[in-house]
Parts: C-alpha cells; sequence; structure tokens
C-alpha cells in the first residue's frame, strides 16, 4: 500500500473533512423531509425557494430557460423540520449552483431576520485560504464556472 498521498489527494481528503463537519453542524443539511418549495400557510414559511442570478425567485419561465445554468437553493431554516405543525429552528443556508463555463453575476438574496450571508464554501478557493466571508444582501457575487457556494444567513442580533 502507497501510504504517500499527493497533495491533490489530501486536498480532497480536507475538503470531504469540511463537508462532513458542515453536514453535521447544521441539520437542514440532513433533514428527513422532502423539500417541496410549497408555501405552509400555518407557520407562513416555504422550506425551500428556488433563487436566480438576479436574487429573486424562479419563475416558470426560468424552469424552461435553456441557457440558464446558475441558480440558488434557499433553504429555511423556519420551515417545519418534523412532522409537528411548528416553526424550525434550524440555521437558513444558501447554496449556488453554476453549471455555465463562465463566471455568473448572482446577486445574494435578502431573507427576513437575516443581516447578511456568510459564505462557508467556494469549490474555486483552494482550501489553504479562508472560506468565511461576510456579504450584505443585494451584493453581487462572481460565481465561477462550474462551481458550488453555500451560504449560512447571519441573523440580526
Amino acid at each position: 500500500m502507497n501510504w504517500d498521498v499527493p497533495e491533490a489527494g489530501r486536498q480532497l481528503n480536507r475538503f470531504v473533512q469540511t463537508l462532513t463537519w458542515l453536514r453535521h453542524r447544521y441539520p437542514i443539511l440532513r433533514r428527513e423531509r422532502f423539500l417541496a418549495g410549497e408555501f405552509n400557510e400555518a407557520i407562513g414559511v416555504k422550506d425551500v425557494t428556488w433563487i436566480n442570478a438576479t436574487g429573486a425567485e424562479m419563475s416558470e419561465d426560468g424552469w424552461t430557460d435553456t441557457n440558464m445554468r446558475c441558480f440558488g437553493m434557499l433553504m429555511d431554516g423556519r420551515a417545519q423540520s418534523t412532522g409537528i405543525g411548528r416553526r424550525g429552528e434550524d440555521a437558513t443556508m444558501l447554496m449556488v449552483l453554476n453549471g455555465w463555463h463562465d463566471l455568473v453575476k448572482f446577486t445574494l438574496p435578502q431573507h427576513p431576520g437575516g443581516v447578511s450571508w456568510s459564505r462557508l464554501i467556494d469549490t474555486n478557493i483552494p482550501d489553504d485560504k479562508p472560506a468565511s466571508a461576510a456579504f450584505p444582501f443585494g451584493e453581487v457575487y462572481g460565481v465561477t464556472a462550474r462551481s458550488l457556494l453555500l451560504f449560512v444567513l447571519e441573523s440580526s442580533p
């Protein structure tokens, strides 16, 4: 067995460790309830909202636009997390996926109860550089080609 792992292998190992830690730290990334994107009248929240690059909720036209390759998935931590009909208490997260071959300017959306987004992952940032940084609502983030980003909502004090 060759135990001499090249640097690329060590970077991948650190990245998987980070993903494992995030999944453990944020229960919303491992929910047992299927995210349906439907508005829950009882608690006044959608569990997941699909966001286009302008920071607005996706329309029906957005889903049929064959040129749209970058979108966000806003997972609302206030959504019902169990079979009990009450608000959840998880963190709210935004995952941005860019399948386009070029940079896409993505506007970070506003969200109730928050003041900014903290970046946890940008697959284009080397793991030897700090990934965490805060971004205000409405800021335009340059999402590099074929990358994934993960943000967590920073609550107001």
